[in-house]
Order: structure tokens, then C-alpha cells, then sequence
């Protein structure tokens, strides 16, 4: 058997890896990225690309005021049940590693102007948000490696490149002058010469440019079978019948969003409506179980409401914010309030879930990618009902209860006394600023009406290997198992039960990927083990 020998094996290839193998090539270690998928960049490559890093230096060169102080506040109110000694890890090193990322790799970022955090109004909240996005780039940064760039999970047209502020106003493109420019901008940008990356697609080139730079082999199509154990000690992986061997071994393989039987295991639902990475399925944690790793969060996932279209499923992120639209449970009753964060409202969710929306909001918004005024797909008419009045749809959709939610919900004259929609800042990003004096609320009056069905979908799953602030995976008894580490959804997640603001998975999990390459140089340097 053929036997290879690396100073550190990374197993996966999307942020929290990739941020990992950069900062321990930076310091001079052999390092070998493994990639069970034909393609790198994992769900960060089909994300937003957002980074939630409180504190950052792209916060303080845009003049946004953030202390050390409100951010440990924020994260011990909304995430007080994680170890405090994981959420000051982060906290800590979080602006250093965006600040080592953007020295070491050709991404930049820029701040998500006034997207607010999740929870703006608790202690230490920021109503203006603390987000950071990639500058679009230009795609030949990749050369040939562009090929192996994992798709977005939502394609544009050709040429066109959407960042999280574009997304924005482009849903207001009927509504709002800034959208109509928003969408000229883009439309604009078809005759733009090169092929240019944002969002996810950015984060994941750039920081596989910065591997490129620095030498890191990665290989694709390699699934580690195992983790190799010597004297108690992970001293490399198993790929097939090959062993690679490594002094550490940074698992960062992601969730198990795609594995049916851990998810009716442990979510009791399938993976059916996950937009996560398709190879996502579970391998490193299970792989560190066997290893004797303790895990967590197991039970829960980056939940977010979501239809199940022909297609695939579709994540929604404003729809559900904007004006003239109502969530209500199988009886036809709200239960929630639409506008919350999307881990929140699945959360409130029943088993059968639908969003209901009269003909205003449809020709002003669009709904699940799919233009304003134009008539949704006939291949959409088992998840999408209409009907001519509200009474005829409750029938069709068997909401008894609507036609008396709907009416009771036209009376709100600005404010809603159930479920307070439209309160927080948070509510009111995704809203339409010529609704006034409300942006998230308008009566459903215009025929005919639509009712869509929603499940809980996700974005991947949050729960698995514990660690420690070093990021070195632990056992059971809290004791640690030299030489295996692990970063971003493998591991059971800082942020807990609970979503910060955009990009707290990202910069979480980069972060973690960051402190695991210091921890394995130190060591390395110093001439011992983990």
C-alpha cells in the first residue's frame, strides 16, 4: 500500500478548510487539501459569500463604530449556551483572520451597507449590521482552476454578477428607482468584457487563488474513507486503500445535510430540501466518532423556510418580508411573524406550512426567482395553488381558517399587534420602503390569490464535532485527541442554536479554520505535537 507523508491533511475545501490550508502553508507546512467532490468550494462556493466577523478592518475602514465589548454582549444574549471560551475564540481572532485573508489571497470585501444583524434590537445588536461581503473579481484569478469552481446554487445570466446589496434592491426593480438602476447596472454589465465572481463564487476562487500562491496541492475527487489512528494519536487519512499521512488532520468536510438515514436520525426529515453541497453527507463526523469525538447540535441545521420547486428547493430570503403576503399553518392561521430571521420561522413552523399572497404582491415582487407580473410556471400548480377569491382557495389549500386570518390581518394600519412583523430593523431590510408607514405589511385585496407551500429547508446542518478554541476536536471526558481538528459545519457550531447576522456561518467557520492552522504551526514550530 502506497504510503504519502504531509505535515497537515485538510478534508474539504470550501471557506473554513481552504482558510486552514492557507494559514498553515503560510507557515511553511507541507499541506495537502482532499476533496471528495468533483469540484472545490463546497456550500461556500453556493452561498452569499456574506462574513459575520464583529470588529473586522473592512468595518473600521468604512467608518462603522463596533467594540469588543457590545459584540461579547450580542453573542452571550443570542448564544449564551455555547462555552464562553468558544465565542471569545472567535471573537478574538476573527479580525485577524480576515485581515491575514485579505494579505494572503487576492479577495477583497467590503461592508454589507446596513444590512443589520439578526437580532438588532437585543444588547449589542447593530441595526446597521456588521456584515462584509467579497468584492467581484475577475474569474481568470482561477486560470484553469476556474473549471472546478463549484456552481452557484441560484445561476445568473451570462456576464451578470449579483452581490448581497444588488439582491437587495433587486427585488424592489418594480418598486423603487434604486432598483430599476440596480437592474440596469446588471443588465449593463452583459457587455462588460471577462467572466467576473461575487458572492460565494468569490470568497471560494479567492481563496483558492491564494492556495495556488502558496503552493497547496489540492485533490479532487478523493474521498477519505477513514482517519488513520496511531497510539491514540490521528496521524493521517485513509483514501480507498491509499493511507496519506499527516502530523494533523483539519476536518472541514462540512454538514450532513445530503445523508437521509442521519437525518431521519437525529432532524426527523429528510434531505430532500437542503441547498447545501451535494457531498455533504456526514463522512468527517462520522469518521471523528469513530475516533472517540464527542459531539453536539446534531438536532439542528441553518433552517429557513422554503418551496419545494420541480426544480429543486428554492431558499426564501426576502419574499417573505414584503408587503401583501401572509404565513399561515394547516389550519390557515398565522403562527409567526414572516419577517423574522429564517432559522426562527422554521422553528415556529407546523408540518404543513403555506405563504399566501394576493395579485399586488405578484406583480410587484418577484417570488422564488421568477420575475414580478408574469404568470408563475404551470409546472408550479402543485406547489403553487390560485384561486379567484380567498374562500376558494382556503377550500383548495384545506386552510379553513384563512379567510378570517386575512380579514383580521387587513385591518393592521401600520403595525401588527400578533407577531409585531415590521418592528425590527431586521423586518424592514427586505421590506419596500414605498409602503409606508410600514414596510413589511399590506392587505391581501386583489384576486386572484396564491398559496405556496412551504418546508423547512436549509442551508446545511450546524451540528457535530466539539472542539475546543484551538479548534482541536475533544472527546467525551472534554480531553483532547491529538492531532485531529475541525472547522465550519463538521463541527458542532459556535453560533449555537441561534443565527448572528449574514454571514455567521462563513466567518465562523473560517475563523476556526484560522485558528487550527495557528495551533498546528505552533506546534509544528516548536517541534511537538497537538
Amino acid at each position: 500500500m502506497e504510503v504519502r507523508m504531509y505535515d497537515v491533511i485538510v478534508v474539504g475545501s470550501g471557506a473554513a478548510g481552504m482558510t486552514a490550508a492557507l494559514c498553515t502553508a503560510q507557515h511553511g507546512l507541507r499541506t495537502l487539501v482532499v476533496e471528495k467532490a468533483a469540484h472545490f468550494g463546497g456550500s461556500t462556493a453556493r452561498s452569499g459569500g456574506g462574513v459575520w466577523v464583529p470588529n473586522n478592518p473592512v468595518l473600521a475602514a468604512a467608518g462603522v463604530q463596533d467594540t469588543p465589548e457590545d459584540a461579547a454582549t450580542y453573542l452571550a444574549h443570542i448564544a449564551g449556551d455555547v462555552p464562553a471560551e468558544l465565542r471569545e475564540a472567535f471573537l478574538d481572532a476573527g479580525p485577524a483572520m480576515l485581515a491575514f485573508v485579505c494579505a494572503r489571497t487576492p479577495l477583497r470585501f467590503r461592508w454589507v451597507r446596513g444590512y443589520p444583524d439578526y437580532y438588532p434590537e437585543a444588547p449589542g445588536g447593530r441595526p446597521h449590521g456588521r456584515s462584509v461581503e467579497p468584492v467581484p473579481m475577475k474569474a481568470d484569478v482561477l486560470g484553469d482552476e476556474l473549471q472546478h469552481l463549484e456552481p452557484p446554487y441560484v445561476p445568473t445570466p451570462a456576464g451578470i454578477v449579483i452581490t448581497q446589496v444588488d439582491y437587495r434592491w433587486l427585488t424592489l426593480a418594480a418598486r423603487h428607482p434604486r432598483g430599476v438602476l440596480t437592474a440596469a447596472k446588471l443588465f449593463a454589465q452583459r457587455f462588460r468584457p471577462g467572466r467576473r465572481l461575487a458572492m460565494g463564487q468569490a470568497l471560494a476562487a479567492g481563496l483558492r487563488a491564494g492556495l495556488t500562491a502558496s503552493g497547496v496541492e489540492v485533490r479532487l475527487n478523493t474521498a477519505v474513507t477513514d482517519l488513520h489512528v496511531e497510539n491514540g494519536r490521528v496521524a493521517g487519512v485513509r483514501v480507498g486503500e491509499e493511507l496519506l499521512r499527516a502530523r494533523d488532520v483539519v476536518l472541514a468536510s462540512g454538514g450532513f445535510e445530503h445523508n437521509e438515514r442521519l437525518r431521519k436520525q437525529h432532524q426527523d426529515v429528510g434531505a430532500e430540501w437542503t441547498v447545501g453541497a451535494r457531498a455533504n453527507t456526514g463522512d468527517g463526523i462520522e469518521a471523528g466518532v469513530r475516533a472517540g469525538a464527542a459531539v453536539g447540535l446534531l438536532d439542528d441545521a441553518w433552517w429557513g423556510p422554503t418551496v419545494p420547486l420541480p426544480r429543486g428547493p428554492f431558499f426564501l430570503l426576502a419574499e417573505r418580508a414584503l408587503p401583501g403576503c401572509v404565513l399561515v399553518d394547516g389550519s390557515g392561521r398565522r403562527f409567526v411573524n414572516e419577517a423574522a430571521p429564517y432559522i426562527d420561522v422554521v422553528k415556529a413552523m407546523t408540518e404543513r406550512t403555506w405563504l399566501v399572497f394576493d395579485q399586488t404582491y405578484r406583480n410587484r415582487y418577484p417570488f422564488a426567482g421568477f420575475p414580478p407580473r408574469r404568470p408563475l410556471p404551470r409546472r408550479w400548480n402543485e406547489v403553487v395553488l390560485s384561486a379567484p377569491t380567498l374562500d376558494e382557495l382556503a377550500a383548495k389549500a384545506d386552510l379553513p381558517g384563512l379567510v378570517e386570518t386575512v380579514a383580521r390581518f387587513n385591518t393592521f394600519a401600520g403595525a401588527d399587534p400578533d407577531f409585531h412583523r415590521g418592528d425590527s430593523a431586521y423586518d424592514r431590510y427586505y421590506g419596500d420602503p414605498r409602503v409606508r408607514p410600514n414596510p413589511c405589511l399590506a392587505p391581501l385585496l386583489k384576486p386572484p390569490f396564491h398559496a405556496a407551500r412551504i418546508v423547512p429547508g436549509d442551508l446545511g446542518t450546524k451540528g457535530g464535532l466539539r472542539t475546543d478554541r484551538a479548534a482541536r476536536v475533544l472527546r467525551e471526558n472534554g480531553s483532547v485527541i491529538d492531532g485531529l481538528y475541525a472547522a465550519g459545519n463538521v463541527s458542532a457550531f459556535v453560533m449555537g442554536r441561534t443565527y448572528a447576522g449574514a454571514g455567521a456561518t462563513l466567518g465562523p467557520a473560517m475563523t476556526f479554520g484560522y485558528l487550527a492552522g495557528l495551533d498546528i504551526s505552533s506546534h509544528h514550530h516548536r517541534g511537538g505535537t497537538s
